[in-house]
């Protein structure tokens, strides 16, 4: 993940039309930065069907991401323009920025496991870097908005939320938090070294705010899946679990299963964004929860045994133990969003996993015909 100097990419074929190319070309372009992700090739292409120009700011390093970007490439042409480089180099973000009508901040150290071992690059990369990207911003001049990629981890693992044991998944001891999910106003507690470098990114972000002036929010997101996720043990495990599960290969869960995440398709995450980005001057300085709340708040298990399910057999699971940092139960109260933006998720976990498993079947060469499952 070295750093390199800004450089601009061959610009895709124009040939495949979409829908944004008959609408209005917006100049001043969107920045997004990790938009070869799997989140940020989703944003980017719902502003480029809507005719906004995209600058993709990427060091390419994730495999797979590769992909996400010949695919905006093919679809949007030139309206997509790529910088393959890192948010350490200053100059590239400072020539990033320079037109940008606004940014979308997801480049990120995004796993765990990866703080813990590199817990200085992962710093470097997530707190220093986002610096970098308020000050590129804030030397323009211009008021650009920004919305930041944050993480349920900035509030630590909830080890003073009492819990009581299912049979398949932990619940909240406390009713109302079953019922509605952990709100904005639970104190922060930055746990591993990626939950301090993105607790830190989070709260310069909301400074900037303050201090400055900036028209940036956070977003502190859930557990997003779908379409153009390279999901891998450390990282994106509802995609991983689904490819372990479509290629026949055991899956490894960590703990008993039973933690609980309340999932959100990424249509729905970028619904958010544009939500927040679309009344950004009125939501400056706050941050949001993000995730699917209660409706869409599944065990591991569970989300084991739809999978089953949708590819029609029985799936070798180990289990190991728990990993450091993980949280036993994290559903996200969303009501802060809904009432300032009216966003709430449209697509429930069942429907979302059947459409993330069409997708992969589709794209990355999986099993069409599963075997049925034996009794």
């Amino acid at each position: 993940m070295g750093a390199r100097r800004g450089r601009d990419r061959p610009r895709g074929r124009d040939a495949q039309a979409t829908r944004g190319t008959e609408a209005r070309v917006v100049k001043e372009p969107v920045l997004i930065t990790g938009g070869s992700g799997f989140i940020g090739s989703n944003i980017a292409d719902s502003f480029l069907a809507d005719g906004h120009e995209v600058v993709v700011f990427d060091n390419l390093s994730r495999p797979g991401v590769e992909q996400n970007l010949r695919w905006l490439e093919g679809r949007h042409g030139s309206r997509v323009r790529a910088m393959q480089a890192d948010l350490r180099d200053e100059a590239s973000l400072r020539e990033a920025v320079r037109d940008a009508s606004a940014v979308i901040h997801l480049a990120a150290q995004t796993a765990v496991t990866t703080s813990l071992t590199n817990p200085i690059d992962d710093f470097e990369v997530n707190a220093r870097g986002t610096i970098n990207l308020l000050e590129a911003v804030r030397a323009t001049g211009r008021r650009i908005p920004v919305l930041f990629a944050s993480t349920n981890k900035v509030y630590g693992c909830l080890e003073a939320l009492e819990m009581a044991e299912a049979t398949d998944r932990y619940v909240p001891a406390d009713e109302s938090i079953r019922a509605s999910g952990i709100g904005e106003d639970q104190p922060l507690d930055f746990h591993t070294p990626y939950g301090c470098s993105k607790g830190v990114a989070d709260q310069y972000v909301l400074d900037y705010a303050r201090s400055y002036g900036l028209p940036a929010a956070v977003l502190r997101m859930s557990c997003i899946y779908g379409p153009r996720q390279f999901g891998t043990e450390d990282q994106g495990w509802v995609a991983h679990f689904l490819i372990r599960a479509l290629e026949g290969k055991p899956i490894s869960v960590y703990g008993d299963g039973k933690q609980v995440r309340d999932i959100l398709h990424v249509a729905d995450a970028v619904a958010a964004y544009r939500a927040v980005l679309k009344d950004i001057d009125r939501l400056s300085g706050q941050a949001f929860n993000l995730g699917g709340g209660p409706m869409n708040a599944v065990s591991l298990l569970a989300v084991l045994r739809e999978i089953e399910r949708l590819v029609e057999r029985r799936l070798p699971v180990t289990h190991g133990e728990w990993r450091q940092g993980d949280q036993h139960y994290f559903v996200a109260n969303t009501s802060r969003l809904l009432a300032r933006t009216g966003w709430q998720p449209r697509m429930g976990w069942r429907d979302g996993l059947a459409d993330l498993a069409a997708w992969l079947r589709a794209n990355r060469s999986l099993p069409a015909a599963p075997e049925r499952i034996r009794a």
